[in-house]
This record gives C-alpha cells, structure tokens and sequence, in this order.
C-alpha cells in the first residue's frame, strides 16, 4: 500500500512493515539524471538549499515492483520498492556484502578455494570474498612457493596497502629475531598494528616454509569474542566499547599512533570492530573507579580471546595462505621448534575499501550476466 500522508509517503509492504518516508529524503536520493551522475551516482545540484516545505503531490505504484512520485518543486521520480525496503531494513551500507557467520573452534569445513580457480574465474574470486564476508577469513590451496605469487593474488584484489616496512615483509622465524613475529616463541591472539591511522584492512598471509615443529597458526573471531561477552557480562561490554585506549609503536624512523576502544560498535549496534593488541594498547588516564572497571572487564575479555572452545587452529603448508579482515579476527600462532626445520611466510596488507569495492564490482558485473541466468539479488534503484 502507497499513500500519502502529512508527514511524506508511507509504503506499507505485504508482510505488515510499514514506513513514512520524508519528502526531502527522497527527492535528495532521487536518481533521476537531472538530479544524479547516472556514472558516480553523484548528485548534480545541491540539495541542502531545497525548499524545507517541499511535499509529495502524487505518489502511485509504477509497473509491479516501483513507486511514482511528483513533488512540489516540479522533479518527478520514479523509485524500486526493494530498493526503499532495503534503506529501512539495512541503512547503513556494507563493507562486503554477505551475512557473517559468528564461529568458534568447532568451525567445519573450513573455508578453502582453489587459487587456480580464484585466478581463473570471476564467480571464484567473488566466492572468496563471500568467505571473507561470512567468516572473516578464507583459506587458499595450490599457490605454490615463489616468493612473488603473494603479489599475484593480491593484485586479484586491487593495490597493496605500502607502509614504513614496505609492500611485501618476509615473516622468517629465528633464535634471535629482531620483532615478536620473527622468533620461535607463540603469538598470542591479536590484530595487527591498531597503531596505524588507518589501520590495516586485510592480511594476506603466504606459506612458502613450514617444515618446523610447532608453528601452527591460530585465528579467534573477535566478533564471536565480543558477544559472548556482551552476553555473559553486558557492563563490561558496555566498559571495553566506550573506553578509549591509545595505541602506539616507534622505532628509530617511525613513530605510529592512534586510538579508539577495544570493541567498536557501528550506530545500530552492531559489533563494528575489535581491537585486541596487549603489547602496544594503553587506556587513557582515568579516576581510578573507571579504570578498575576497565581492567575487570578487559581480563574478562581476554579469557574468551584466549580461550580453547574459540580458537581455530591448522597448520598452513607450503604454497598455502590466509586472508583474515583485521578489524574482525585475531591471528596469532604456536610456539616453533627451530631445531626441526624453518618456518618463512610472506604478508601484505590491503585497505577495507579495496577489497570491497572489488567485491561490489564483481557482483554487479555478474548480476546481469546472462550466464548466470537470474539476477543474484536487485540492483539499485533507477530512475
């Protein structure tokens, strides 16, 4: 049902959700093209000096699945029905899209694909980042050993994220390693350099020697983490996402910081981000009752990151990887018996929006693809 009403224009769909839509929301989102780029979706004029008394003249269904409105100002639109039903159901736009999948050690299968196949196909690489969406990682077989073919699946993505230590850093563990990663000893659960401003996005992880005993790598939903404790201890998941903790590295040529709190909410509430780095993190000075509060509930926290029943453990072989969203999950790895043989990984990292811009494009690519036969899901509305 469409109609108009004294605050805009209420649709009310079959399963009973209704909505009143207001009258400048919709004609600033009108994707008309006297209006919008039809190429960047921009809008041509500026909006925020429309009449704040504009009001919809007519409203009426459009074909079987689309709304017609006129408006005051003489713009005339026409508007998707799911397209206006999915800015009420999901206002906020993903950063890949797919429903994530909270997980804990008991995760099986585990999310592998092929590289030859990834390389090769579109839908592949696009069911790879489905992977990433759902659970926060994907697992990939057959890459071989040449040190380059890091940058070769990388590249399948977009550029790399460059920081002070390069595009590409070798991971050698070593008796007398200059940094955490570069030793024998474990790694407990963590995300990497909440430091950076940005941080990185995504990790992108190449086994080209594990022959050592120990070494496993370990991965922890931090999401998973985060409500487990909101619903075991909600004050001190109140605590842990409204405390601000600095974070901070320096060496002789750098000197890198930021902040922000150990579990980041998005406006609707949703688990947004995870921050779990207990060798640079630092809460900010506080009276001594808030930060006894903090200090409880961060050890509360850090007995479900540490945790057996959440941590996933396997060990990657040679010409194997992992890609892990660094605002999600918490990587880390066992102890190594150097005495056994070597362990040399490659990493990289690459910015959120990249990876999900890819991922977009994909899918609107394949959405129409005839061989695909039906669409995958509706596009955006077009006017």
């Amino acid at each position: 049902m469409i109609r108009i009403c004294d605050d805009g224009m209420e649709i009310r769909w079959p399963d009973g959700r209704a909505f009143v839509f207001h009258p400048l929301w919709l004609r600033e989102r009108s994707f008309a093209p006297s209006n919008k780029d039809p190429a960047t979706g921009h809008r041509l004029q500026e909006v925020a000096f429309l009449p704040l008394d504009l009001s919809i003249l007519r409203a009426g269904p459009s074909g079987t699945t689309g709304v017609a409105i006129a408006f005051s100002d003489g713009h005339a639109c026409r508007y998707e029905l799911d397209d206006l039903r999915r800015c009420v159901d999901r206002p906020l736009p993903d950063d890949l899209v797919g429903e994530k999948r909270l997980w804990d050690a008991g995760l099986d299968p585990l999310p592998w694909h092929q590289y030859d196949a990834v390389k090769a196909s579109p839908s592949a690489l696009l069911d790879l980042a489905g992977a990433l969406a759902t659970f926060g990682f994907a697992l990939l077989r057959g890459m071989g050993t040449e040190a380059d073919e890091l940058a070769t699946l990388a590249a399948l993505f977009g550029p790399m994220r460059e920081t002070n230590w390069g595009r590409i850093a070798d991971v050698k563990s070593m008796a007398d390693g200059h940094d955490l990663s570069m030793t024998d000893r474990a790694l407990e659960p963590h995300v990497d350099n909440p430091y950076r401003l940005p941080g990185p996005g995504y990790i992108f992880l190449h086994c080209l020697e594990n022959g050592s005993g120990g070494g496993e790598s370990t991965l922890v939903d931090g999401f998973r983490a985060a409500e487990a404790l909101k619903a075991q201890d909600p004050a001190a998941y109140a605590v842990l996402s409204q405390t601000p903790v600095t974070f901070r590295y320096a060496d002789p040529d750098a000197i890198l910081e930021h902040y922000g709190s150990l579990i980041e909410q998005a406006p609707d509430g949703r688990v947004a981000r995870v921050r779990f780095h207990n060798r640079a993190d630092q809460v900010v000075a506080q009276s001594p009752a808030a930060l006894t509060a903090y200090y409880r509930a961060r050890r509360e926290f850090a007995a479900l990151v540490w945790s057996d029943r959440l941590t996933l453990r396997f060990k990657l072989n040679p010409g194997e990887a992992y890609i892990v969203d660094n605002h999600r999950i918490l990587h880390g790895r066992t102890a190594i018996d150097l005495s056994t043989g070597n362990r040399h990984l490659r990493q990289c990292y690459m910015d959120r929006d990249i990876v999900s811009s890819r991922q977009k494009v994909l899918l609107r690519a394949l959405r129409y693809s005839p061989a695909r036969g039906a669409r995958a899901e509706a596009g955006p509305a077009i006017c």
